[in-house]
């Protein structure tokens, strides 16, 4: 064997023995629709006024490869010192639908607040579904997190 092909087959080997990493192909970890979280919905205002507050075009912030909307500066504000703590687990993906292996749209009107974090689902009909076993659904997501997204 030349020094050539040696260095091509450690190359070769090497390539595949290491480990293969995620790739999402084609779902965006953050749900959007045209680029817009929670369908422009205050992500702080789930937890501050307990209700889907709509967002304003003037209080935006980029996470995560999505523009988040925000009701008032002080929302604004706390989303950008800590944007896990307000942003809706799974990406803004369906949680009933991720406990169940596989993605869904959500519905800014059907979401649970569990445990100090925010879960979106695809309507109101999915979201009592999901609330009949909430911490069952969640260590189901948690386990399907993020892979459903391949």
């Amino acid at each position: 064997m030349t020094f050539s092909r040696r260095n091509a087959l450690a190359m070769l080997i090497t390539t595949l023995s290491m480990p293969a990493l995620p790739v999402w192909a084609g779902k965006r970890e953050i749900f959007s629709k045209d680029n817009m979280a929670i369908d422009g919905y205050d992500a702080v205002a789930y937890f501050t006024h307990s209700k889907p507050v709509q967002g304003i075009d003037s209080l935006t912030s980029e996470w995560n490869g999505a523009k988040w909307l925000f009701s008032i500066a002080e929302n604004k504000s706390a989303f950008d010192v800590n944007p896990e703590d307000f942003a809706p687990q799974y990406g803004g993906y369906c949680a009933y639908a991720v406990s169940k292996g596989y993605t869904a749209t959500t519905d800014p009107d059907a979401w649970t607040i569990h445990e100090g974090k925010l879960y979106l689902n695809y309507s109101k009909t999915v979201r009592l579904l999901w609330s009949r076993d909430i911490p069952g659904h969640v260590a189901s997501a948690d386990m399907n997190w993020p892979s459903v997204l391949q």
